[in-house]
């Protein structure tokens, strides 16, 4: 008969790691006497990060007592106590080999139902004084798992777990576990994964990228359940010389580079939407790397890539100013998963300032094949100064038989005419989309400002748009994602205090920065902290896949290894180091 041993609690506590602040909740201890359990939670109880623990569908922690005997033999230690987990419930029995996704359980007087298992972070690595321990649970397939509360109700140390109901399908805790994190990822498994009504949305969503990756490409490489969305892998590894062969002026502030491959042969057909890395320069190290959106539609002979001159820009100063006609420039392939999808839903395009190059570059697409898709341009600028591409926007909308304009600026000439220019005067923003009454099941192509991504993101939603029919890009840094780390002022991306290292040439090519690698960083997250470089991580371990970034150039090594490995083209910085210079999208 199982049992439950111990109810542990605590609330979420500021703690001191590696000179940063850590709100957490791990630290759970036990507590006497019944405790009321509720939807949410266990009276006592929180989590200090609600967006990657707790809610309805992970109220309850559970962890196994077989379990805590195997890691102080495991680890040789002899000081673990019950809570030491952040678990919730320690028990006797329902070992994650047997527990299924499904299984229903009255303990005391309330009624848990089982809907995944235990997503590990950095923080469990920190309360065990072990940082490799996310990836151990895994490993060593003992990650426990979470209870969904059926029926509120009190439970105590010393009651019985009583089983009341299979779940469909008969998929383990440690079945399922390995079905995402650990490859193989068979079509069968995910298909039945998948018919289970308990399992978590999370992990349905992640089983279901898993499965069209399936069906798609059988030959993908990385764990598109993890990591970012599916795209193509680069066609090629690092960068081939490209000359300029023609240097246009699209507005006051855009010029515009066609790029013709020096080597004598053909490009690579990019998707529309995707973006290259372009590094400018005489010699590795005094060389500015860039990501550029492409702005046509890439055929076998050329790519075309458009730069705004930014006011302290020195590769935007450099392109304009500088560069010739008949230089060379390197080239990495073409990347990103911004594309146009192939669908007959409209097709809305969103963009402010040079946010519109990849979308123009879909509009050159669905020109070309001549869609019949219904076709939304809306675009915002200042004023007709700089306003790039308008006659070769227009030209192309006038090839579409269903096609829409609306033209924004924000801050007109006085020479800008009104209805022949541009249609308004303001900002495009969600209180216009909705008196355009733009298209409620169309796809949206959004790329400008982070402001603009940000509040038209949050007004389309607003407006009823389903979250994957809204598609982003952000030119420059991305959102970081440093889960459960105190909030600090944003600083630029800098070369780190000290001397520089001996190691490798590591370029962040969003950021514009070059740096040596040195001995003192264990992995090129390290690295990219010590620089304030944007970075998304969770488990610091090689499991999640959250700091997975394109690596555009060079080798690295893994320590510890990855438990899935990447989509070819990327690298899991969080436990990586390079064996050359090497390019990373960051």
């Amino acid at each position: 008969m199982a049992r439950l041993l111990s109810v542990n609690v605590g609330l979420p506590r500021d703690i001191a790691w590696q000179g940063r602040t850590v709100h957490t909740g791990i630290w759970k201890a036990p507590v006497s006497g019944p405790r009321r359990v509720r939807r949410l939670n266990i009276d006592g109880d929180g989590q200090g990060d609600t967006a990657g623990h707790g809610g309805e569908q992970r109220a309850v922690f559970v962890y196994q007592d077989d379990s805590y005997r195997y890691w102080q033999k495991h680890l040789g230690r002899s000081n673990l106590v019950y809570g030491q987990f952040g678990e919730n419930f320690t028990v006797e029995g329902l070992a994650d080999t047997e527990v299924c996704i499904g299984d229903r359980y009255k303990i005391g007087s309330a009624l848990f139902e089982v809907t995944q298992p235990r997503v590990t972070c950095y923080r469990l690595g920190i309360r065990m004084e072990e940082p490799d321990m996310a990836a151990l649970l895994v490993k060593h397939g003992r990650p426990g798992f979470y209870f969904r509360v059926i029926e509120e109700g009190d439970v105590e140390a010393g009651d019985e777990i009583t089983q009341v109901i299979d779940g469909p399908e008969r998929m383990s805790v440690f079945e399922t576990n390995a079905l995402l994190y650990l490859p193989p990822h068979p079509r069968e498994r995910l298909e039945r994964a998948l018919k289970i009504p308990a399992l978590s949305r999370g992990w349905r969503h992640s089983f279901e990228a898993l499965l069209d990756q399936q069906r798609t490409d059988h030959a993908a490489v990385g764990n598109a359940g993890l990591g970012p969305a599916a795209s193509p892998p680069p066609a090629w590894r690092g960068f081939r010389p490209f000359r300029v062969s023609r240097k246009i002026a699209e507005s006051g502030n855009v010029t515009s580079l066609v790029l013709d491959p020096q080597d004598g042969h053909a490009v690579a057909a990019a998707l529309p939407g995707q973006f290259v890395i372009v590094r400018l320069g005489p010699s590795a190290t005094a060389a500015m790397t860039r990501s550029y959106s492409l702005s046509s539609r890439a055929d076998a002979a050329s790519y075309r890539i458009s730069i705004k001159r930014e006011a302290h820009g020195a590769a935007s100063k450099y392109i304009a100013d500088e560069l010739q006609i008949g230089d060379l420039v390197q080239l990495g392939a073409p990347r990103g998963s911004f594309t146009l999808r192939q669908d007959a839903r409209p097709v809305v395009l969103l963009s402010a300032g040079i946010g519109v190059t990849p979308v123009l570059a879909m509009l050159h697409a669905l020109a070309a094949e001549g869609t019949t898709r219904e076709v939304w341009w809306l675009h915002g600028t200042r004023n007709g100064r700089e306003h790039a591409f308008a006659a070769e926007v227009h030209r192309l909308l006038a090839g579409l038989p269903h096609h829409h304009s609306h033209v924004c600026y924000s801050a007109p000439d006085p020479d800008d005419r009104a209805e022949v220019d541009y249609d308004t005067a303001g900002r495009l923003d969600a209180p216009l989309l909705e008196r355009l009454d733009v298209p409620r099941d169309g796809d949206f192509y959004l790329c400008g400002p982070a402001a603009f991504m940000s509040d038209l993101t949050a007004g389309l939603a607003a407006l009823g748009i389903a979250p994957d029919h809204i598609h982003t890009e952000l030119f420059g840094s991305k959102p970081s994602l440093t889960p459960g780390i105190a909030a600090a002022p944003k600083m630029p991306a800098h070369v780190p205090a000290g001397a520089p290292g001996p190691g490798p040439l590591v370029s962040f090519a969003r950021s514009g920065l070059n740096v040596c690698w040195g001995p003192s960083y264990a992995s090129l997250l390290e690295l990219a902290e010590a620089c304030d470089v944007p970075v998304r991580w969770s488990c610091r371990t090689g499991v999640c896949h959250n700091c997975e970034s394109g690596l555009v150039a060079g080798t690295v090594s893994y320590a510890p290894d990855p438990l899935d490995a990447p989509a070819e083209g990327n690298v899991l910085i969080c436990c990586a180091r390079p064996q050359s210079d090497v390019v990373i999208d960051l």
